[in-house]
């Protein structure tokens, strides 16, 4: 059996162009005691895997030249020497760009996932996948999130920050966003509902516009951007917030120039608890995370936003257009035309 895949022809200077990636086709494995062969069915771009580009330590390896682009994949099992898998389940886990993937016990995200009838396939790979379960587990466990919290997140449009928006006002609080662009103002306010939104494109000081959007401060800041508006962030922050940091998506094509932060000294000041946070240590809570966000998408609570591209080769687009700025909801590639997507809410241009 052969496996076409995406892998990483040259690194990236800031934001990736197509001449980084390679399509190559290549054999697959024979499956080990323990192992579970999917074919790939759904990926989820994400901007982290932007920093595994470059050859830079980081929370994960960096991907070496020839070595496969890493992406959560979702995909039906095809074969199986798991007892926990079988034919016909659905397999999620941290793989990469490529048709068919061998999980292993132990991968990132390893897991059968429980797929509704109801639900299309799409959405276990954005607001009911990882970063749905992100913005969940970020705010409740790592930011500690109470009702009548005054919450700030940033890249509000994005795929973690959309949702994070929904479950902070659905849990009784107030929700402002941070988006870069009317559209996405438009968006975050229309769609999402969020009850106020800062364009810190059109805002000629970050930093006030910050303090008019929280006179009295802000309990909690979910991060996915760092860089400038975390240092605007810092001094609004009332004593004894919470800022988890899921991101710093404004550093990822620029690490060996990162934003100099000239406010953390507010740390000290108002004794903020400041933290990053990986969502898959927190599996404890995956289940809670993952019936919460299905039931309140259910009930029309929570608006799901997706832009989808099909097809593997045309992967590359959909992250390079990612790392530009110029998506809104969850990055998904589906692998063909026939799987489902949440059509009648999706967000962006499908390609």
């Amino acid at each position: 059996m052969k496996n076409r895949r995406i892998v990483l022809a040259s690194r990236p200077s800031g934001v990736p162009v197509p001449a980084n990636f390679r399509l190559e086709e290549v054999d697959v494995p024979e499956l080990a005691e323990g192992q579970v062969l999917i074919e790939n069915l759904v990926f989820a771009i994400d901007p982290a895997v932007r920093g595994m580009l470059d050859d830079v330590r980081s929370y994960m390896p960096p991907v070496p030249i020839g070595g496969l682009i890493p992406t959560m994949v979702l995909g039906r099992v095809v074969a199986s020497r798991n007892p926990d898998f079988h034919e016909g389940d659905y397999g999620r886990a941290f793989i990469g760009w490529e048709e068919f993937s061998v999980l292993t016990p132990g991968a990132v995200g390893f897991e059968n996932v429980r797929i509704a009838p109801d639900m299309p396939l799409t959405a276990y790979m954005g607001a009911l996948g990882w970063s749905g379960i992100t913005a969940y587990v970020g705010l409740k466990r790592y930011g500690e999130m109470r009702a009548g919290d005054e919450v700030l997140i940033s890249a509000a449009a994005g795929a973690v920050g959309s949702v994070a928006g929904q479950v902070a006002r659905l849990s009784g609080c107030r929700a402002v966003g941070t988006v870069g662009g009317a559209d996405k103002a438009r968006i975050a306010r229309e769609v999402l509902g969020f009850d106020d939104v800062i364009d810190y494109r059109a805002a000629p000081d970050l930093a006030e516009a910050i303090r008019a959007a929280f006179p009295n401060g802000i309990d909690l800041y979910f991060d996915n951007v760092g860089g400038e508006t975390l240092d605007a962030v810092l001094p609004q922050m009332k004593a004894f917030g919470r800022i988890p940091v899921c991101g710093m998506i404004s550093n990822y094509n620029h690490q060996n120039e990162p934003y100099l932060l000239r406010n953390i000294w507010q740390v000290l000041v108002n004794r903020i608890t400041m933290r990053g946070f990986l969502a898959y240590e927190a599996a404890d809570m995956l289940h809670e995370a993952e019936d919460a966000l299905a039931d309140w998408v259910r009930k029309g609570q929570l608006i799901a936003t997706e832009n989808v591209t099909t097809g593997l080769e045309h992967t590359p687009e959909a992250f390079i257009r990612l790392m530009s700025g110029t998506t809104t909801g969850k990055t998904l590639v589906r692998l063909r035309e026939d799987i489902s997507t949440l059509e009648s809410l999706k967000v962006g241009q499908p390609a």
